[in-house]
């Protein structure tokens, strides 16, 4: 037999169990109150490390992004990630890129890697990506990304605001494309 006892209460010492862990990853991954019975200083350092952890893991999906912003990466990504359950590293580092380019704040060269899987990948902001079977375009920041036959390429390049000589701005392919005045 199973369910709870005559009269007794639906829930099960298992039940508040779950209840608790559910609270506690809450807190940890998604912004959630702290549970009581937690002390606050571990919980909030235990958040920010794996904050972190899931900014590195995001930047490996998109370099370019992460380079981008540079020393602002880790800031810029636990702001926007607090709040943000993880939808996994491709789609966190989706989202953020969309974000960060309705705000017009998208780097360059993070446009640019945008624009190369707006163009490679169909991606809705809910279902997982999945690859394009027909040509396909994609736009970020000015860059425009074109795929045919399963192949893409950038055919314009984000505009880049010129800089101070000796300033190194990473360019699509990773490298410092050097500018002087």
């Amino acid at each position: 037999m199973t369910g709870a006892p005559e009269g007794g209460s639906a829930l099960t010492p298992r039940a508040g169990l779950a209840e608790r862990q559910a609270e506690l990853v809450a807190a940890l991954v998604a912004g959630g109150e702290p549970p009581a019975g937690f002390a606050p200083g571990p919980l909030a350092a235990t958040r920010a490390a794996l904050l972190r952890k899931r900014a590195g893991e995001v930047a490996r999906h998109w370099p370019l992004l992460a380079a981008g912003l540079g020393a602002r990466w880790s800031t810029t990504f636990a702001d926007w990630a607090a709040r943000r359950p993880t939808a996994g590293s491709l789609r966190d580092g989706w989202d953020l890129a969309r974000a960060l380019h309705a705000q017009h704040a998208l780097p360059p060269v993070a446009a640019e890697e945008l624009a190369v899987r707006e163009a490679r990948l169909r991606y809705d902001g809910v279902r997982a990506p999945r690859p394009r079977r027909v040509p396909a375009v994609g736009r970020a920041g000015g860059a425009v990304a074109v795929q045919i036959a399963g192949r893409v390429r950038l055919l314009r390049p984000a505009p880049r605001v010129p800089t101070r000589a000796g300033d190194g701005i990473p360019n699509a392919a990773g490298s410092a494309l050097w500018i002087s005045d």
